[in-house]
């Protein structure tokens, strides 16, 4: 006689992910790929301005997609203006149409929207468009649109809701009169860089200094090529109030901490970039006792990303001193689901994550370290592109970081110019394969690229000679 005995699961998915933002979506196509019987809740509060949007989280919706876009726009405007110095008969005034491109924009991130949903259904993930508040370890109640309650159970609950932007809530009319965009000081100086570069008028005001945490050499170049292409910038400057006329302008008042000096100016529009608060609040943590740092609101995390209950887990930029970085997230949101589906027990590897930038026409690619009595390599260059163009090059720069000893292991890449991300993505791999400067010395540049004056540079900064590329 045979027996045969059948194990039913208590709970009614093995995983509910709260949050379809790119790692949220990440570790739940990946878990449903491996077998388990997965769920994604995604819901977006609109914004203070009734701005909403749909599933793919920051990054798709109002994040690096859209922000790429419109530096591309600014990046086609700069190759007009180039256009002519290399032949091309532009008749008659050329501008910029911000209806025209916002809707091409638009039309792109709500076809990612609709792909996104498309990709969930064919890997057997169940979206729910819920918000979702932990009950207990293992419930979840979903609350629809129209107030509908839907209660869940899952073996395991992972938690990638992201952030939200802030608004200054001492700043009398901050809110009633401003708009945001997705973080702080690098995104300002995004969004700033292709607002100019379409045209318009645009003032950056800097409380402190620019790009906090960045190599601030680099900072210093990209403010000073900012400032060359026609960005203001208020140094040392903090808002006060914001008032709105009767022409419908805003009037924006702020102090200089320098001076102490009271200042104002009128603008069309007011954009604060000063960070994003965790989107914790609303999950019913504290009830569970799920340990939240007291200083960010973030969630506590582990290597594996685990809470400090066993089955909740959470990652991306709710989670306390992780990047916020959507390719991080995706990263650490596939390998939780091959952990929680017992295939693998490999952690996210967080040192060493590249970050880059756009700010028309160039991008900045950083990686912090100190560079105290050890060899800097460094090169000002000229893309060739520019030579004809006769643009400005004074700001395309590179260093290399290296150790002391040995053949001189690269700790870190500094490249400000065109194309930077592109370039940069292929020498994060040799990084993290243990490049040395004596490899990078041996490798052979293609020709002629901006990416070749990495393999040729050979001047310290402690030399004191003059690192300007006069020639191959």
């Amino acid at each position: 006689h045979f027996c045969c005995l059948t194990f039913f699961s208590t709970h009614d998915y093995d995983l509910v992910v709260i949050g379809g933002g790119s790692g949220g979506l990440a570790c739940s196509k990946e878990a449903a790929q491996l077998g388990q019987k997965v769920a994604v809740l995604d819901y977006v509060d609109p914004s203070a301005k009734g701005t909403k949007w749909g599933l793919g989280g920051t990054c798709v919706n109002v994040g690096c997609i859209p922000k790429k876009l419109m530096h591309q726009a600014a990046l086609l405007g700069t190759a007009v203006k180039d256009a002519q110095r290399y032949g091309w008969q532009i008749s008659g005034t050329v501008s910029h149409d911000w209806a025209t491109m916002a809707e091409a924009v638009q039309n792109y991130v709500k076809s990612l929207n609709w792909g996104h949903r498309v990709q969930l259904q064919d890997k057997k993930v169940t979206y729910l468009n819920l918000k979702g508040t932990l009950v207990d370890k293992h419930t979840i109640r979903g609350l629809s649109k129209a107030g509908k309650e839907t209660i869940l159970t899952a073996k395991n609950i992972v938690l990638a809701t992201g952030g939200r932007p802030k608004y200054p809530s001492n700043v009398p009319g901050a809110l009633e009169h401003g708009i945001t965009t997705c973080s702080h000081s690098d995104v300002a100086l995004e969004c700033a860089g292709f607002l100019t570069g379409i045209g318009l008028d645009t003032t950056v005001m800097v409380r402190t200094i620019a790009l906090r945490g960045f190599d601030q050499q680099m900072a210093g170049l990209v403010t000073d090529h900012l400032e060359s292409y026609g960005t203001r910038f208020e140094w040392k400057s903090v808002p006060t109030r914001v008032e709105k006329l009767s022409s419908g302008a805003l009037k924006v008042t702020w102090t200089n901490t320098q001076t102490g000096c009271e200042h104002s100016d009128t603008f069309d529009s007011l954009l604060w970039a000063v960070g994003r608060a965790p989107e914790t609040k609303a999950l019913g943590l504290d009830k569970l006792g799920v340990q939240i740092s007291k200083e960010t609101g973030k969630i506590i995390v582990g290597p594996d990303e685990s809470s400090s209950l066993p089955n909740i887990y959470a990652f991306g930029d709710i989670g306390e001193g992780r990047p916020e970085l959507t390719p991080t997230a995706i990263k650490a949101g596939r390998l939780l689901a091959h952990r929680l589906a017992g295939r693998s027990s490999e952690l996210m590897n967080y040192d060493n994550v590249r970050h880059s930038g756009s700010r028309p026409p160039r991008v900045i690619h950083s990686l912090h370290l100190s560079t105290a009595y050890i060899p800097v390599y460094h090169a000002f260059y000229k893309p060739l592109e520019f030579t004809v163009a006769q643009r400005d090059s004074s700001q395309c720069y590179i260093k290399v970081i290296c150790e002391r000893a040995g053949h001189q292991k690269i700790l870190g890449l500094h490249f400000l110019g065109p194309n930077a991300g592109e370039v940069l993505q292929g020498f994060s791999l040799a990084l993290q394969c243990g490049a040395t400067y004596r490899q990078l010395m041996q490798t052979v540049g293609i020709h002629p690229t901006s990416a070749e004056e990495l393999v040729k540079i050979n001047i310290t900064k402690r030399s004191g000679l003059d690192p300007t590329v006069t020639g191959c």
